[in-house]
């Protein structure tokens, strides 16, 4: 289905309980049917759209940043994302697909997607949960961004891998103690909130870990 000028791909079914919603990649769409079957195992009803982006470093990116790794920066265009999904996409589907009015939804995604549906929380309380899988929380200044501006999902998951913070990459070892950091604060701020450690580092099972990340959120917010 189009949506503003994006192909994006549309699952679940009408008058859903759940929207859940995801920025994608390229290189997630393959595993995107794997990641939606394993989802759907679960008992609700929901409607899943996987929105994908152009530009993954600059798209998802809240704020500009130099290159971590290889030679691309982050342009810092999560506003514009955002604003994307906030005005054209939600209610779109809602029109689409006739979405009760007190539709929950779910924004997660996988490494900088999970760090867009981080930040998103910050900037809005149109979400009711939040699915972030791996999330990059190593992201330079994210830390002491959510503190100044603290997330408002009431339901929140987070995973890493557990070799992740094992990485010669000096920014990018910072995301074990980040994402412990950010669960402690989310958990005494009253939010319900797990952090689930998956075995193996950053590239394994990403369509599973976010299906379970998406899982949790609807379990919880039973």
């Amino acid at each position: 289905m189009q949506l503003g000028n994006r192909p994006c791909r549309i699952y679940g079914e009408a008058h859903a309980e759940y929207l859940l919603l995801q920025m994608t990649g390229e290189h997630e769409l393959q595993s995107m049917d794997s990641e939606v079957a394993a989802i759907a195992q679960s008992a609700h009803h929901f409607l899943f759209a996987a929105i994908p982006v152009e530009s993954w470093n600059d798209a998802l990116s809240p704020w500009e940043a130099p290159a971590v790794w290889g030679k691309q920066g982050f342009g810092g265009k999560a506003g514009k994302t955002l604003r994307f999904l906030t005005e054209q996409v939600i209610s779109t589907l809602k029109q689409q697909y006739p979405l009760p009015e007190n539709v929950k939804i779910i924004l997660g995604g996988y490494s900088l997607a999970g760090l867009f549906a981080l930040w998103a929380s910050t900037q809005t309380a149109l979400f009711s949960g939040v699915a972030a899988a791996s999330p990059s929380v190593w992201f330079p200044g994210w830390m002491e961004f959510e503190q100044q501006h603290p997330m408002q999902a009431q339901r929140v998951y987070l995973s890493l891998g557990d070799k992740e913070e094992h990485t010669k990459n000096a920014v990018m070892a910072a995301v074990g103690d980040n994402i412990r950091t950010l669960h402690s604060r989310l958990i005494e701020r009253g939010a319900d909130c797990t952090l689930e450690w998956n075995s193996g580092g950053h590239f394994k099972d990403a369509d599973l870990r976010t299906a379970k990340a998406f899982g949790w959120v609807m379990e919880e917010s039973r």
